[in-house]
Order: structure tokens, then sequence, then C-alpha cells
């Protein structure tokens, strides 16, 4: 079964706004802790998910349980095999959440897409319709 092409559209545009949040990230926090062995130097991998001491992402989820329903599961992980203390995690969240929240209408201008707190992870949500297919 192929995707639809917005939804591939859609994807790739939430995809360039990790890749900046993961630079903001690295540009803060970057230096805070070791990164993983097995991850290369900042800005040696063919993309920002899979170098540096971050990686960041979205991930659907349909929403069973949420008040919020369907969006994306913000992802920020911290690649290190260093125990990180509490509040720098908390203060990478607050970052990746500020930041987020100002890059959502630059990516996003023409759809009504905010940045959540569901349970104990951030989700966006909103319009993420995708119309009808070119193909169709």
């Amino acid at each position: 079964m192929s995707s639809h092409p917005k939804q591939i559209a859609l994807e790739a545009v939430m995809r360039k706004m990790c890749d900046e949040l993961d630079d903001h990230l690295e540009d803060l926090f970057g230096d805070h802790y070791p990164r993983h062995p097995n991850r290369p130097a900042r800005g040696k991998a063919a993309s920002v998910a899979y170098d540096g001491l971050f990686s960041t992402g979205t991930q659907f989820t349909l929403g069973y349980g949420s008040e919020l329903g369907r969006g994306y599961i913000l992802s920020v992980e911290l690649r290190t095999l260093s125990q990180v203390r509490q509040e720098d995690e908390l203060a990478v969240e607050k970052a990746a959440a500020e930041k987020i929240e100002q890059l959502i209408p630059k990516y996003f201008p023409e759809r009504a897409i905010r940045l959540e707190k569901d349970g104990k992870v951030y989700k966006l949500v909103g319009d993420f319709s995708l119309g009808a297919s070119s193909n169709e």
C-alpha cells in the first residue's frame, strides 16, 4: 500500500522542522553530555537525526485514550550513555517546546496546528488534512 503523496509531503515538512529543532538544541546543549559512542559528531551524518547529541522527530498516533486525539508525537532524545540530570531533561524539554511553537507558523503557515502536552509527551495536533491527491 503506497502512501498518499500529500502525506509524504507533510511528513517531509515535519522532518525539516525537526532538523531545525535538532540544530537549535545542539547549539544550546550539544556540549553538555558526551554523545553516544556509536553516533558521529554533529554534521558528520547524512541527516542531523543521526549525529550529534540529539535525535528529534515525529511519530503519528491515532490518539486512542487521549483527550487530544490523533496527532504527531514530538520525540526529542539525548543520545548519550551518561545519566542525564532531571533539571537538564526539563531544560531541553522547555527549549524544544518553545522552539517548536516558534517553528509551527514557519513550516505550517496555512494550517491550524499547535503543540500540546499530552500526558508525558508533547503532541502536534490540529489540521493534518490531506485533501484530494493530484493522482486521483
